[in-house]
């Protein structure tokens, strides 16, 4: 995660609740809209990790996702899709 968040520039964290099925985790989310999931270690571990990182952490249920997040895998559908068309 750490790896991840110094490759990419303009990095923030989303802080996701834990469900009946999933621990809490948190998404990174960088300036272009990729992004990538890993689990948080519980609210102090998600602060602890922004912390470490020098990035904004935000409550996802308080903010929402940031439109680049929607905007990043709507390209990637896209491409995904011309590449299946190309090899068809």
């Amino acid at each position: 995660m750490y790896e991840w968040a110094g490759q990419r520039t303009g990095v923030e964290a989303y802080v996701e609740p834990e469900t009946s099925v999933t621990p809490m985790t948190v998404v990174l989310v960088a300036a272009d809209g990729e992004w990538t999931r890993r689990p948080a270690d519980g609210a102090a571990g998600a602060r602890r990790l922004g912390e470490e990182l020098g990035i904004p952490v935000y409550d996802v249920q308080k903010v929402g996702y940031p439109q680049r997040m929607r905007d990043y895998d709507a390209r990637r559908r896209i491409e995904r899709r011309r590449q299946r068309d190309l090899e068809a």
